[in-house]
């Protein structure tokens, strides 16, 4: 036996509190005839009055409280398997991880921002598999497809700008090891999220996007940071803040390249959303377009259901509160 709701069971105590309100009612009321009626009427009174059927009385009464109880903890007993399917898509997320995401225009930096934006998007994917890619001037699978959100979480976590030691924004290097992460070989069901501040050092994204299309993959950017660029703040020998400078001396400013992100969104099909402070939208959009997209069958398994039964001891305390209201506690007087 199962049951749905135990946390009801603290109802309990109400069945004794009722029985020791019985009790003590009971007595007072046998005290005030004493005190306040006549001897010869009081007896008259006693004699009229059956205590056994005042005790069925109140039986019934008890005792359907703690069957009611029983009815809200619904006790399930019986079961049947079902088969059930489980559905969803394939998203890989795709996060830049180049030192400028270590800008602080978006707080704390860049790159725990979109790490946060990620962990809340967790929170609204049902039955989906997620995969994770870094790249920076290189780029390499960080966790594979996988329906486990706690391990993703894992990886995730363990995100920063160290991680890949090649600089600079391989856009497009970064869709194409996404591709490569899609172990279905239909051509639907799946999206790419690219995550970036930068350029695309290498200039092949859009030409990765034309590839990603024909695998019927779907690309939508998210652009991180303000549209002015911002200055790229790392920490020096000796722990101090500094700006980050290029070979030749120059401090490097980190721009975004909204154009080119707007044309690989457009390129599969996506969508383009930037990301300036606060206004991200990327739980916007798997809300409105990821998750409306055509779902496939990722697994399917048998699972026991058992079978409510609170409508048992409902019915019995529905009976026991119609029997108190109907039973008497009157002695029938024979006729001489």
């Amino acid at each position: 036996m199962k049951y749905e709701n135990i946390k009801y069971l603290y109802l309990l105590p109400l069945v004794f509190i009722m029985a020791a309100a019985y009790v003590v009612f009971f007595k007072n009321r046998q005290k005030a005839l004493t005190r306040f009626v006549q001897a010869e009427l009081a007896e008259s009174l006693v004699q009229s009055v059956s205590k056994a059927k005042q005790i069925i009385k109140a039986t019934f009464a008890v005792t359907a409280i703690l069957f009611i109880i029983f009815s809200l903890i619904q006790p399930k007993w019986g079961y049947h398997w079902e088969e059930v399917e489980r559905k969803g898509i394939d998203i890989v997320v795709a996060v830049d991880t180049s030192r400028s995401m270590l800008a602080d225009d978006i707080k704390p930096n860049r790159l725990e921002a979109a790490k946060r934006e990620i962990k809340d998007l967790l929170t609204i994917i049902d039955g989906d598999r997620v995969g994770l890619v870094a790249f920076a001037g290189s780029v390499f699978i960080q966790c594979p497809l996988t329906l486990d959100y706690a391990a993703f979480n894992l990886f995730l976590d363990d995100l920063d700008t160290d991680l890949i030691p090649v600089g600079g924004t391989a856009i497009g290097e970064a869709i194409r090891k996404s591709i490569t992460a899609f172990t279905d070989k239909s051509k639907k069901h799946k999206a790419i999220v690219l995550i970036t501040d930068g350029e695309d050092h290498r200039g092949n994204a859009v030409d990765m996007a034309k590839a990603a299309k024909d695998e019927g993959i779907i690309i939508y950017t998210i652009g991180v940071g303000k549209k002015e660029g911002a200055y790229i703040k790392i920490r020096g020998k000796d722990n101090e803040e500094i700006l980050l400078k290029d070979n030749e001396g120059k401090v490097i400013k980190s721009r975004l390249d909204e154009v080119t992100l707007n044309k690989i969104a457009l390129e599969t099909g996506g969508a383009y959303s930037p990301a300036y402070g606060t206004e991200w939208g990327l739980a916007n959009i798997y809300k409105n377009i990821i998750a409306r997209m055509e779902e496939k069958q990722l697994s399917s398994k048998k699972i026991k259901l058992y079978k409510n039964r609170y409508q048992i001891p409902l019915f019995v305390a529905i009976i026991l509160i119609t029997l108190e209201s109907l039973f008497g506690v009157r002695v029938k007087k024979n006729k001489s």
